[in-house]
């Protein structure tokens, strides 16, 4: 008799898990997600993925504000579920939920717990210099992310791999390796081991504020904040003031290119470590050839970045829009 499962999910990592059990006839019997909210210029109430993926194929969904109410841990009990299976569903479950299942509760972790437990493990990767990552299966219990692991899947991360790139290869992942162990967790036949609490590590919340480029640290560190920070918030920078008699302000206004605004943000999107040496922030080189900054160590080379307002330009065409040579970086 197949498990009864009700999925937990809300972005796009979630939905890769819950395709991959719809796909594999393992149809939940319900689906929780976390509320529309509003987006876009027209502030317009969005449904997440998880929930369009699921209305789409007549799963009935639920949208609670909050698991703490009785009516809806009432209305979770009724489903009768052998297993909740969680993947980045944004709401924290208390105790009376993580007891409704008759074999617990299961979290898709992006990382190899017990390294970066928390909400952002695939920035805190890249951050961190990690050489590999993975996917956890857990048995959550009420702490965070410190629950039994089931299974971990592990894999290399890409010397120049963003956070979005390996976002979407740790979703497939962790879909795969939920069809492959859910049947045997949920009847209760696989057995989970303690986490090594000595070893474990945090990763809290990324916010925009975090993704300013502080270009006093080496270069290799620079180019790990720029990749982790892609797609999202985006590490940014902004134009200090010129270096130069003949500033770049002026090199802009005659030769038409948008003039410099001092304070003014663009966002580094790729980048890799190269020769220099200058001042933290000082554009080294701003041509057709390439575009190269002052790290504390080192230089960055620029591959791709965007002006406000514009769409993301490779350097040779970012170089075409305005002129930061002779600028310095904050």
């Amino acid at each position: 008799m197949a498990a009864r499962l009700v999925f937990a999910g809300t972005p796009d990592f979630a939905l890769a898990s819950l395709k991959a059990l719809v796909e594999s006839g393992r149809v939940p019997v319900a689906v929780l997600t976390r509320p529309d909210r509003p987006a876009g210029r027209g502030r317009k109430l969005t449904a997440s993925p998880v929930k369009r993926y699921a209305v789409e194929r007549g799963i009935p969904v639920l949208q609670p504000a909050t698991l703490r109410d009785e009516p809806v841990v009432g209305e979770l009990r009724e489903l009768r579920p052998d297993l909740i299976v969680v993947a980045a569903y944004g709401l924290i479950l208390p105790q009376g939920v993580l007891d409704v299942p008759a074999h617990g509760c299961l979290n898709v972790h992006a990382s190899v717990l017990p390294r970066w437990r928390g909400a952002a493990p695939i920035q805190a990767a890249i951050l961190a210099g990690d050489d590999t990552t993975g996917i956890s299966l857990m048995s959550m219990t009420a702490g965070l992310d410190c629950g039994p692991v089931y299974r971990v899947e592990e894999i290399a991360i890409g010397d120049d791999e963003t956070a979005g790139e390996l976002h979407d290869r740790l979703a497939g992942l962790g879909g795969r390796s939920l069809v492959a162990h859910v049947d045997g967790i949920a009847a209760g036949e696989l057995d989970a081991s303690p986490q090594d609490e000595a070893a474990a590590s945090y990763a809290p919340k990324i916010h925009k504020r975090d993704a300013a480029i502080d270009w006093s640290l080496p270069a290799r560190e620079v180019v790990r904040r720029i990749r982790a920070y892609n797609p999202f918030p985006g590490a940014y920078a902004s134009v200090g003031a010129a270096l130069a008699a003949n500033s770049a302000a002026n090199s802009a206004t005659n030769s038409g290119l948008k003039a410099l605004l001092q304070g003014e943000r663009i966002k580094i999107w790729r980048a890799a470590v190269a020769d220099g040496d200058g001042e933290p922030g000082d554009v080294l080189q701003f041509d057709r050839d390439g575009i190269a900054i002052a790290c504390g160590e080192g230089a960055v080379r620029v591959d791709e970045a965007q002006l406000p307002g514009k769409r993301r330009a490779p350097a040779h065409e970012f170089v075409g829009q305005i002129d930061l040579a002779g600028r310095r970086l904050g």
